[in-house]
């Protein structure tokens, strides 16, 4: 049958979204003979040209009657899908937990490194606003485009010091801290990072660039490093503590010799035994210090109502105070004021490298006085004189190395001279056993002595009463 003929029986229908087209009987008789290929032509015909279901026409075509009393679908276009959304994009994942120990290059665990904490420095980049993408666009049964859709458009959400840029796409750190997400996905920044209990394997090391205030102990073996102030509601094993501010323990340091604790400006703690401790200007400790090396660029002061300092060995570029120092079984103690314990470490190192380098060197001239000898009898083998060659050069180099090093220590002892600010203040009693150095001037105390100050006094320490 053609167009015309079908006409007479069939009629098309669209639905008003124009995404589906059905095709109905209006009369049926023995005389209806089609095929699918004419039923898609007579589709055409009436507009309908796209998403044709080819095979419910020939179904059509092969039995009429089975589809004359019903409305049937047979074309259906695209509906536009809905583009991606908008989202934001932090620096880290957020979801991750830090629970799993790292892997290190060589396959190997380490069960101490659980934290990786979301550090972010100020001015970092730490969040970027990514827009919506359209989805697919739609098509009608009648060939017509459907304009896509496009995707939800999202905010920031923004917390505690954090900032945007301009055209809000970009989020910054206003400060050095932790980022963290809080109530509703705010975006934050907090300078502190808390610890609510021991730094053990739960915990692992700890590395962030603001302050951590941790509520329990430090275990030995561990690391806690930041850039601001550390705060210890605990104690300290042999652990490693490190920081450019200052450092606060309220439950003292037992280290058993190992590890350090090393503060860019002030430690304080209650007690301090058999530790490692390193500040840039002062150790304020209020019961002990007991067979530690305790370094402070300027102040050492003991004076609570212990106040005692026993054993190892206590630097300070300024000051020592403390209520009572070494004991009755004349325990080896060693105060030393006067210069910064740093320099005083290099001209022990540069002292020794100094002996080393003049025992080279007179080896080294040794060996060229029998060169020499041979040389003027005329018995230097090819070997022989690249020996001599060789051994002018290390001469001439170590000779410049000695120079420098000579320079060095002669400057370092410059400043041991330089005392007069340098005391050691004892408000109680300083025992026998004690060993005092100020500047380059030593002194032993032999008998016990009761509120004294040591301080430098015309080329000798001397001992005066106490004054701070």
């Amino acid at each position: 049958m053609d167009n015309l003929q079908l006409e007479s029986y069939l009629s098309i229908q669209t639905s008003a979204d124009k995404l589906s087209a059905f095709l109905t009987f209006s009369r049926i008789t023995d005389e209806f003979e089609s095929n699918g290929d004419e039923l898609e032509r007579f589709l055409r015909s009436k507009g309908i040209v796209y998403g044709l279901r080819t095979d419910v026409l020939h179904q059509i075509g092969t039995n009429p009657l089975a589809y004359c009393k019903e409305q049937t679908l047979v074309a259906k276009g695209d509906s536009p899908l809905n583009g991606k959304d908008g989202f934001i994009k932090l620096v880290f994942d957020m979801d991750k937990k830090n629970n799993a120990p790292t892997e290190l290059e060589d396959g190997k665990v380490d069960y101490k490194e659980v934290v990786q904490l979301k550090n972010v420095k100020r001015g970092q980049l730490i969040a970027e606003r990514i827009d919506p993408e359209p989805g697919p666009s739609g098509k009608t049964v009648t060939g017509e485009e459907l304009p896509a859709k496009l995707g939800k458009h999202v905010r920031f959400k923004v917390g505690k010091n954090v900032v945007l840029n301009d055209n809000q796409t970009a989020m910054y750190s206003a400060l050095d801290g932790l980022i963290s997400l809080t109530e509703k996905e705010k975006i934050n920044v907090f300078p502190v990072y808390e610890v609510n209990g021991d730094v053990d394997y739960s915990v692992g090391n700890i590395d962030f660039v603001g302050t951590v205030v941790i509520r329990g102990n430090v275990l030995s073996g561990f690391r806690v490093k930041a850039s601001g102030d550390i705060r210890i509601i605990g104690g300290v094993e042999g652990a490693e503590i490190e920081t450019e501010g200052s450092i606060e323990i309220t439950g003292g340091i037992l280290a058993g010799n190992k590890g350090y604790v090393k503060a860019g400006r002030n430690v304080r703690s209650t007690f301090i035994q058999d530790g490692n401790v390193i500040a840039g200007e002062e150790v304020i400790v209020s019961q002990s210090i007991m067979h530690s090396h305790v370094r402070a660029g300027k102040t050492v002061i003991c004076s609570g109502t212990k106040g005692l300092i026993v054993g190892g060995l206590v630097q300070a570029g300024d000051l020592v105070i403390a209520r009572i120092v070494g004991n009755s079984m004349s325990t080896a103690t060693t105060i030393e004021v006067g210069v910064k314990p740093e320099d005083r470490a290099e001209l022990l190192e540069l002292r020794a490298s100094l002996k080393q380098y003049m025992q080279n060197l007179d080896k080294t001239d040794k060996a060229l006085v029998i060169l020499d000898q041979l040389a003027a009898a005329g018995q230097l083998t090819p070997d022989k004189l690249a020996l001599r060659i060789k051994l002018t050069a290390s001469k001439r180099q170590m000779t410049l190395e000695n120079e420098e090093t000579k320079s060095r220590i002669l400057e370092i002892e410059r400043t041991l001279e330089d005392t007069d600010r340098s005391k050691i203040s004892i408000s109680n009693i300083v025992f026998g056993g004690t060993k005092i150095v100020i500047g380059r001037y030593t002194k032993f105390v032999k008998d016990s002595s009761q509120r004294v100050t040591f301080q430098y006094s015309d080329g000798d320490v001397v001992m005066i009463p106490y004054n701070k």
